[in-house]
């Protein structure tokens, strides 16, 4: 089976996640998001 990542998950590697939640909470990011949060958005961007 095949164990390799792919490069995009390599790079999401080094995002860290509770930082950038926590950037979210305090500058009120998701405020009037439902669906397509912030996290989601940065995600596409790097894509």
């Amino acid at each position: 089976m095949n164990q390799i990542k792919y490069i995009f998950s390599q790079v999401i590697e080094f995002l860290d996640r509770i930082h950038f939640n926590y950037l979210v909470r305090k500058y009120n990011g998701d405020h009037y998001i439902k669906h397509y949060t912030c996290w989601n958005q940065l995600l596409t961007l790097i894509l």
